[in-house]
């Protein structure tokens, strides 16, 4: 692993694996005392009074990377065939939390299913939500290891959604794990589709726990990323091996210093009300 010499790297916590003995609003909390530059959410903030979300939002000053539409069981429907009507509902109501709440993107689930016409399902879906908001719409390959079923599973499949579909906003979130699992070499495949990758999310191929140690060298693997142009956060969507915060020191070799982002000191984020 190589120390990093570049400009400075901003990470998400990913609220649905990180602090998940918490209530979610806490997590959030948790995130900015521990230093990360914003969060990204599963599908909590549906279930979330959004009062209570935003004024948390606030006083964290964090902003929101992205969320997920309803995910439930099937893990969404957009290419659920027979679930059209649900899978436009759903994209209604993240697009309604994300521009109230002022997320970047939204990522559409496609849910398990199989065949033509799921692909003719997801597009019809993806259409929608592009139609109907100008956030950036996510779709993410999902390993089979992981989601037996699930009909994104490797990296060539988005970016055949993505062609078409044929809309700027339509992007892939390029998660290291899953496309690892599933299509191999993550440089490889990064470098080939650098153009249609909106989120990279990062964890270690092990136990899909902390990035660091392990077979993937981040070290090496981000700067490369960022020589490729891509010049956006990096999701931290990885189930951590014990206490969240005792596994955070491997963001020092990308940063500065890992404590809170600039503008929120511990001291101000641990006397917010709930904290």
């Amino acid at each position: 692993m190589k120390p990093v010499q570049s400009k400075r790297y901003e990470f998400s916590a990913n609220t649905g694996f990180l602090w998940t003995d918490l209530p979610f609003l806490d997590r959030i909390r948790q995130a900015a005392i521990h230093g990360f530059d914003a969060v990204e959410f599963h599908d909590e903030a549906r279930r979330t009074d959004r009062r209570e979300l935003k004024e948390v939002l606030a006083q964290t000053a964090l902003p929101v990377g992205g969320i997920n539409v309803r995910m439930e069981e099937t893990f969404g429907c957009a290419a659920i065939p027979g679930l059209g009507d649900q899978a436009k509902r759903d994209v209604d109501e993240a697009i309604e939390i994300a521009e109230d709440i002022d997320a970047d993107a939204i990522h559409v689930l496609a849910g398990r299913t199989l065949g033509q016409a799921a692909h003719a399902a997801f597009l019809k879906t993806l259409r929608h939500a592009l139609g109907h908001t100008d956030r950036t719409i996510l779709i993410e390959p999902v390993c089979a290891e992981q989601f037996p079923g699930y009909f994104l599973r490797t990296i060539d499949q988005a970016a055949e959604v993505i062609l078409d579909i044929g809309h700027p906003r339509l992007k892939i979130m390029f998660d290291c794990y899953h496309v690892f699992r599933e299509s191999g070499d993550l440089m490889a495949n990064f470098s080939v589709h650098a153009s249609n990758i909106g989120h990279v999310q990062i964890a270690a191929v092990e136990g899909r726990a902390e990035p660091f140690p392990g077979v993937i060298d981040y070290g090496d693997l981000l700067p490369a990323m960022r020589s490729c142009g891509y010049a956006g956060r990096f999701g931290c969507e990885y189930r951590p091996v014990g206490i969240t915060e005792d596994g955070l020191s491997w963001r020092n070799t990308f940063r500065d210093d890992a404590g809170p982002a600039k503008g929120r000191t511990a001291a101000h984020v641990m006397s917010l009300p709930g904290t």
